[in-house]
């Protein structure tokens, strides 16, 4: 059985990436978005924590979260959700040819990928960096020619509140960052 590390600094801030299981594209569908809010909603009345950036992409999402001062357990927030997401939405996704017996004997349903990718946020220049990936990211995958187009991100927040200006990131590369090497 594998052992997988886990940054544990509690009121940390932490990006996120959560997969769908085989890549498949139903995430934007309003019947999973809206379980999705309602998961989100739930998870929070008893285990808080902010949300500071966030986007919704057919297969996976990247989003930002603060934790509390005192917790540092993500993990338990990200079992939550996704458990029920999967359970809001078993009858209509819940694909029976997709199931193996590793996804039998766990329990799992077909909707997500086991595991979820974390990484603990450093300091401000890593923050604004990660920001711009997400806000990034429909531009990149070709869902929209200019981030502000894509409705299921938090860079109309950012937009709002003038971090952003309304025509940032159009389909012509970001090249005053470089923070992933991209």
């Amino acid at each position: 059985m594998s052992y997988y590390r886990r940054a544990n600094t509690p009121g940390a801030t932490y990006f996120f990436t959560v997969i769908t299981y085989k890549r498949q594209n139903i995430l934007c569908q309003k019947p999973i978005r809206e379980a999705l809010r309602n998961a989100i909603t739930s998870t929070r009345k008893k285990y808080p924590f902010n949300i500071d950036a966030w986007v919704l992409l057919p297969d996976h999402l990247h989003c930002i979260w603060t934790l509390p001062k005192d917790d540092h357990n993500f993990s338990v927030r990200w079992n939550l959700i996704k458990r029920r997401v999967s359970r809001a939405c078993k009858n209509e996704y819940d694909k029976q040819l997709l199931q193996t017996p590793s996804k039998q004997k766990h329990r799992e349903s077909t909707f997500w990928q086991r595991r979820f990718w974390e990484h603990r946020i450093r300091d401000r220049k890593d923050m604004n960096c990660h920001l711009d990936y997400i806000h990034f990211n429909p531009v990149k995958h070709g869902y929209c020619k200019q981030a502000s187009e894509w409705p299921y991100s938090s860079i109309h927040r950012y937009i709002q509140t003038g971090k952003y200006p309304e025509n940032w990131a159009s389909t012509t590369p970001i090249t005053n960052t470089n923070c992933f090497g991209e």
